[in-house]
């Protein structure tokens, strides 16, 4: 079973991300293996995909004058202004099971979503 245990409360403006102790976990994973554990993961959302709006998933070294950064023991994920308005109380999670391994979103602002979880509605 994955671990979802969530750090306190993070707020942008009364806007929340959570990172789950297992994202975390994979994030610095990952950022070591491109040898910068300086790294955070930039979780983006965007038009299109088959449910209306899509997630992005990238490391950025930079966190640019619009963007929101939220941690969890170290580990970063930096969003722009307009992806937290669709974001807002969502938590970013890694899940492995038998069928692979991914980060999730769950996100409470969809009201539907498409059967790989890359994309949802409003």
């Amino acid at each position: 079973m994955p671990d979802t245990a969530l750090p306190a409360d993070v707020t942008a403006g009364g806007r929340v991300l959570h990172i789950s102790d297992s994202a975390a976990r994979r994030i610095a994973f990952l950022a070591n293996h491109e040898g910068n554990p300086a790294l955070m993961l930039r979780l983006t959302v965007s038009g299109g995909g088959c449910s209306g709006f899509q997630y992005g998933f990238g490391f950025d070294a930079n966190a640019n004058e619009d963007d929101h950064v939220f941690e969890n023991n170290g580990t970063k994920v930096v969003t722009d202004d307009v992806s937290l308005d669709l974001l807002a109380g969502s938590t970013l999670d890694y899940v492995e099971d038998l069928m692979g391994a991914s980060f999730q979103i769950k996100n409470p602002n969809a009201s539907s979503g498409c059967g790989c979880g890359n994309s949802f509605a409003v």
